[in-house]
C-alpha cells in the first residue's frame, strides 16, 4: 500500500486561476440557468456603472446576485431592500471571491401581494412626510386658457382628452408626450411635470394652467410606474394644480394621494379640467334675464315710492306763503325805522357840534398855552445840563481812546518795526541779519538794516494793563 505521501506526490500540480476556471466550468455546465425566490439583503445600486449588488436569501441560505447595466435598465420594478422577488439566472463563480454567484436577466417579485406590501410601506412613509395633506392640495382653475395633458402620444387615452375638451370647452392643449409603461415611464413622468412647472408664462410655449397625468388600465405591474417615489415628489411638488388619471376607476396609485384631484378615468378628467360651454352660456343667459327683471321690478317700486312722496309733499304756493307775509311785514315796519334812525344820528350831532364852537376851541388853546409857557423855563435848563453831561463823557472818551491808539503809544517813545515786506515784525526770531528793516516812530519813518548775534530777549516783567474805563452811554 502507498503511503499518503507518495499519493499526494502523484497529483498533478495546477494553479490557482486553473482551479477557479475548472470550478467554474462545473457550476456553469451543471446547473446552466435556475429560477430562484428569496428575499432581496444588501441592495446596492446602481452604481455609476450601472450594474447593482445584491444577495438573495432565505431562513437558510444566502447567494450573491448582480444585474449588468443593460438587465437593470428593462426592470419592470425597481428593487428594494427586504423585497422577495424571484430572479432567473444563470449561476456561475466569481474567482475573486472564491464564491458562486447568480447573474440575473429576470427578476420578478415573488407575487402580487409582495408588490402590494411594498406599495403600502412606501404610501406610509411618503404619507408621514406630509406629501398626501389635503391643506397642501391646490384648487383647479374654473377656465384654464392651457391645459397640459402628460400621457402617450399614440393611446387612445389622448383621442379621448381632446375628444371631450372640445365637446365641452375648446382649450389649448399642449401634450407632452411620454412612455406610461416600463423602467423608463417613472423618470420620464417626473421630467414633464417638473418641465411644464418651468415654462415661463410668457413664453413661446404657453404655461398651463392645469395638468393631467393620465393612461389607460393595467394590471398592478403596468401601472408601477406611478407608483415610483420620483413620480409622487414631483406630483407634490409641482406648482400647478394637477389631475391624475391612471388606469380605470378601480385602479389606485400613489400619483393619486399627491395629486391635487383624482379622476376615475381620463375623460372624467377632461371634465374637471374645464366647464360646459353650452351650460356657461345658457347660465349668463338666465343670469342677465334675472337681472334685466330685478332692474325693472326695482325702478317701478322707485316709480311708486316718488308718487307717494310727491302726494305728501306741500305745493310751492302754500310753501312761499308765510315767507311772503313776513317780507310784507319787515317792508311796512322800514320807513318808520329809517325815519327814527336818522333823527337819532341827527341829535347826536348837534350835540357834537355844540361843542365844537370858536369860543370854546380858543379858550381851550389859552389854557395850553399857560400850561407851556409854565414848563418852558424848566424844560431849558434841563436840556443844558444834559448836554453838558454828554460833553464832559465825549471828551474824556477822546482823551482815553487817543492814549490807548498806536499813535499814542508811539508818542511815549515807542516804535513798530517792519520788514521787507511791509508786514509788522514782532519777534527778533523773525529777522534775519541784513534784512532791510523799516523803523515808524511818532513823527515818521527811518530805514535800517539788522545786523549782529541774535540775543534771546531779556524777561521783564509783565507791565499791570490799565483798567479798561466804564463803558457807560456817551449820549446817557
Amino acid at each position: 500500500m502507498a503511503a499518503p505521501d507518495d499519493t499526494l506526490s502523484n497529483a498533478p500540480e495546477i494553479s490557482v486561476s486553473e482551479l477557479s476556471q475548472s470550478l467554474k466550468r462545473v457550476v456553469e455546465d451543471r446547473f446552466g440557468y435556475v429560477r430562484v425566490r428569496g428575499e432581496i439583503s444588501g441592495y446596492r445600486g446602481p452604481h455609476s456603472s450601472g450594474h447593482a449588488y445584491f444577495a438573495l436569501k432565505d431562513e437558510g441560505a444566502k447567494i450573491d446576485a448582480v444585474v449588468w447595466r443593460g438587465t437593470f435598465q428593462k426592470l419592470k420594478f425597481r428593487p428594494e431592500e427586504g423585497m422577495e422577488v424571484v430572479a432567473t439566472g444563470r449561476l456561475t463563480t466569481y474567482p475573486g471571491k472564491s464564491a458562486y454567484q447568480i447573474v440575473v436577466d429576470v427578476l420578478e417579485p415573488a407575487g402580487v401581494g409582495a408588490l402590494l406590501a411594498q406599495l403600502e410601506e412606501r404610501r406610509k412613509r411618503l404619507a408621514a412626510e406630509g406629501l398626501f395633506d389635503e391643506g397642501r392640495k391646490r384648487p383647479l382653475p374654473f377656465l384654464p386658457e392651457t391645459v397640459g395633458v402628460i400621457t402617450s402620444p399614440t393611446g387612445a387615452v389622448i383621442r379621448d382628452i381632446l375628444h371631450r375638451l372640445s365637446d365641452r370647452f375648446p382649450r389649448r392643449v399642449v401634450v407632452w408626450p411620454v412612455r406610461v409603461q416600463g423602467e423608463t415611464a417613472a423618470a420620464e413622468v417626473a421630467a414633464a411635470i417638473r418641465g411644464f412647472n418651468e415654462l415661463a408664462a410668457d413664453g413661446d410655449i404657453p404655461r398651463p394652467a392645469v395638468l393631467i397625468v393620465a393612461r389607460g388600465g393595467g394590471s398592478l405591474e403596468d401601472l408601477w410606474g406611478f407608483n415610483e417615489e420620483i413620480v409622487v415628489r414631483a406630483a407634490a411638488e409641482s406648482m400647478i394644480p394637477l389631475i391624475s388619471a391612471v388606469g380605470h376607476e378601480t385602479d389606485t396609485t400613489l400619483i393619486d394621494f399627491a395629486s391635487d384631484r383624482r379622476a376615475p378615468t381620463p375623460t372624467a378628467a377632461a371634465e374637471m379640467a374645464v366647464p360646459v360651454r353650452a351650460e356657461l352660456v345658457a347660465a349668463v343667459e338666465d343670469r342677465g334675464a334675472r337681472l334685466r327683471a330685478c332692474m325693472a321690478r326695482t325702478i317701478e317700486n322707485r316709480r311708486v315710492e316718488l308718487r307717494s312722496a310727491s302726494r305728501a309733499l306741500p305745493s310751492l304756493e302754500t310753501l312761499l306763503q308765510i315767507p311772503r307775509q313776513r317780507l310784507d311785514h319787515a317792508a311796512a315796519r322800514l320807513a318808520p325805522a329809517l325815519a327814527t334812525n336818522a333823527g337819532r344820528h341827527h341829535a347826536r350831532f348837534a350835540a357834537a357840534a355844540a361843542k365844537l364852537s370858536p369860543v370854546a376851541l380858543a379858550r381851550r388853546v389859552a389854557l395850553e398855552r399857560e400850561k407851556l409857557a409854565a414848563l418852558s423855563p424848566r424844560a431849558a435848563r434841563a436840556f443844558g445840563f444834559a448836554a453838558e453831561r454828554r460833553r464832559e463823557r465825549l471828551e474824556t472818551t477822546w482823551k482815553l481812546l487817543r492814549n490807548l491808539s498806536h499813535q499814542g503809544v508811539l508818542e511815549r517813545g515807542y516804535a513798530l518795526v517792519t520788514g521787507p515786506d511791509g508786514h509788522l515784525v514782532s519777534r527778533a526770531a523773525a529777522v534775519t541779519p541784513g534784512a532791510a528793516l523799516s523803523l515808524r516812530f511818532a513823527d515818521g519813518e527811518v530805514a535800517a538794516t539788522a545786523g549782529g548775534a541774535q540775543q534771546a530777549p531779556e524777561k521783564r516783567p509783565a507791565r499791570p494793563k490799565p483798567a479798561p474805563a466804564a463803558q457807560e452811554d456817551l449820549f446817557g
